[in-house]
């Protein structure tokens, strides 16, 4: 009698850039999978983990979709049943706006039995990687991890409430609308804010432009940075080893 194997999906995260930055967990995912659908912020050097399965590109990215959410929801169904073990390998981690829960519901409606491995998330690691920490006592006491455009295309309203706190606030996918950004934390009063965006963080790409809510439009712009970054806005961006002295010294002036 033939055992009957049940359709299987475990969503793995990939972690940021550096493909060492995966857990042993989702190498071992991997390992095991018949099929494997990654995103485009994957370091396909991951891939190699399984080298005997099927591997389906289903990246999207600003401006190239080359997959509808809908469309990636069918395939990891239709390859579940047809191959057995699918893994969904994200970028980041697949809980923080990598839409991971809305992959997880539709394949368990589905009757695919469903797994998770976090991942580890640029929010915290790109900052950390640069020396800055998202908390830091005497600084920040908390921070606030905010999608800088929503499916809508437009700026999100969270930013404008986090602008008004002390906490440190950290923007994903936002350098498309730095300008707008940048002019809720200047209405809350904070034009000499430290402010670093992160482009590319672990990679040998890796690009960092540091400066303040009022001029960091500027740096991006000299530095040439784009996406995919973070924006990180608060006091805990100073203690970046190169932030220029002469702009903490402004903030510490308007802070006395």
């Amino acid at each position: 009698m033939t055992k009957t194997i049940q359709p299987e999906l475990t969503l793995v995260g990939a972690g940021i850039g550096d493909p060492d930055l995966i857990t042993v967990k989702g190498i071992k995912a991997l390992r095991r999978a018949d099929v494997v659908l990654y995103d485009a912020l994957v370091s396909e050097e991951l891939l190699e983990y399984a080298p005997n399965a099927k591997k389906v590109y289903v990246g999207k990215r600003v401006g190239q979709h080359s997959f509808k959410q809908e469309d990636i929801n069918k395939l990891i169904v239709s390859h579940a049943f047809a191959g057995g073990h699918v893994v969904r390998l994200k970028g980041g981690d697949p809980f923080v706006f990598g839409r991971g829960h809305e992959e997880m519901r539709y394949a368990q409606k589905h009757g695919l039995r469903v797994n998770l491995v976090p991942g580890i998330s640029s929010s915290v690691a790109a900052p950390a990687l640069q020396g800055i920490p998202v908390t830091r006592r005497g600084d920040s006491q908390s921070f606030w991890v905010i999608t800088g455009t929503t499916k809508e295309g437009e700026v999100s309203a969270d930013i404008a409430l986090a602008a008004q706190s002390s906490a440190t606030v950290i923007i994903l996918m936002g350098t498309k609308k730095i300008r707008q950004i940048m002019e809720s934390f200047a209405n809350a009063g904070k034009s000499n804010t430290p402010v670093a965006i992160i482009q590319n963080a672990s990679t040998p790409e890796e690009k960092i432009g540091l400066g303040t809510v009022q001029n960091i439009e500027e740096v991006m712009i000299e530095k040439q940075l784009g996406s995919p970054a973070v924006i990180v806005v608060g006091e805990v961006v100073k203690h970046h080893a190169k932030y220029p002295s002469n702009l903490v010294q402004v903030v510490v002036k308007e802070l006395a």
